[in-house]
C-alpha cells in the first residue's frame, strides 16, 4: 500500500508541474462565475414579479439541474483527460522505463495513478457541483433535495470514464485513447436518447437498442438516474437532458460499478503485458 501511495504522490506532483490543476480550476471558476451572474438576474426578476413560491421552486430546480449537468460534463471531461496520456505518454517519453525498473509491481503503478486521479476528480467535482449548490443557496436561498444520492451517481459516472481512459492508455497511443474514451461518452449519450425516444414512441425495438447501448456505456444512465433523484416532482422534463421517461434501474447502477471494476482490472492486465 505504501508503494501505491508513493505513485499517487508522484502523480500529484507531475500534475502540478504540468500546471493541470490551475487550468481545470480556471475553467471551473469561469463556469461558476457565468452561472452565478445568470442566476442573480433570474432571482432578481422572480423577486421583482413577486412570483409564487411553487413557481420559484420549479424554476430553481430546473436551473439547478442545468448547472449540475454542466458540472457533471466538466468533471467527466477532466476525469478522462487527466489519465489519457499518463501511461502511453510516459512509455513514449521513456519515463515509465525508469519507474518500472524500481522494485514495483506494474499493478501498483496503475493503482497508484488511479488513486491520484480519483482524488483529483473528486476535488474538481466538489468544486464545480458544490459551487453550483452554494451559489443557489446564497443567491436564491434554494436547497435542492436528495443531493447525496444524486451526487454519488454523478461521481460514479466520472470514475467509470476515468477508469476507461486509464485502461485505454495501457494499450493505445494518447490520441487514440482520447478518441476512444470520448467515443464511449458519445455512445452513452446517443444510447440514452434512443431509449427515451423509443419509450416516447412506444417503439420497443428502439428502447431495447438504447438499453443495450447503455449497457455498453452506462455513464448517461447514471446522470439520468441522478436527475430523476433530484427532481422527482418535476413534470415535463422526461424528454430533456434533465429527466428520463424510462428511469434507469438499480441494476444499471450495479452494472456501472461492475463496469468500472472491470475497466480498472483491464488497465492492470494490459499494462502488465505491454512492452516498455
Amino acid at each position: 500500500m505504501r508503494r501505491i501511495l508513493t505513485i499517487a504522490q508522484l502523480t500529484f506532483l507531475e500534475a502540478r508541474r504540468r500546471k493541470i490543476v490551475p487550468a481545470v480550476l480556471g475553467c471551473g471558476a469561469l463556469f461558476l462565475l457565468v452561472y452565478g451572474v445568470a442566476l442573480h438576474f433570474v432571482a432578481a426578476k422572480l423577486l421583482e414579479e413577486n412570483a409564487p413560491f411553487l413557481q420559484r421552486t420549479a424554476v430553481y430546480q430546473i436551473i439547478t439541474l442545468a448547472g449540475l449537468y454542466v458540472a457533471n460534463f466538466l468533471t467527466i471531461a477532466v476525469a478522462v483527460l487527466l489519465p489519457v496520456d499518463t501511461l502511453s505518454g510516459e512509455i513514449s517519453s521513456g519515463v515509465m522505463q525508469t519507474v518500472a525498473s524500481k522494485p514495483l509491481h506494474r499493478a501498483e503503478i496503475v493503482l497508484g495513478k488511479w488513486l491520484a486521479f480519483l482524488a483529483m476528480s473528486a476535488a474538481y467535482f466538489a468544486f464545480t457541483a458544490g459551487g453550483v449548490l452554494l451559489i443557489l443557496r446564497v443567491t436564491a436561498d434554494h436547497v435542492q433535495p436528495h443531493m447525496p444520492v444524486a451526487l454519488s451517481l454523478m461521481f460514479l459516472g466520472a470514475i467509470l470514464m476515468m477508469s476507461i481512459s486509464l485502461a485505454g492508455g495501457a494499450r493505445l497511443s494518447t490520441v487514440s485513447n482520447a478518441i476512444v474514451a470520448f467515443a464511449f461518452y458519445g455512445i452513452a449519450f446517443i444510447g440514452g436518447w434512443i431509449e427515451q425516444i423509443g419509450t416516447m414512441t412506444a417503439s420497443h425495438s428502439a428502447r431495447n437498442i438504447g438499453t443495450v447501448i447503455s449497457l455498453v456505456s452506462p455513464v448517461d444512465s447514471l446522470w439520468r438516474r441522478a436527475a430523476v433523484e433530484m427532481s422527482p416532482g418535476l413534470t415535463g422534463l422526461q424528454f430533456s437532458p434533465f429527466g428520463a421517461s424510462n428511469v434507469p434501474s438499480n441494476a444499471m447502477i450495479v452494472w456501472a460499478v461492475a463496469f468500472t471494476a472491470v475497466a480498472l482490472a483491464l488497465a492492470v492486465q494490459a499494462f502488465r503485458r505491454r512492452p516498455l
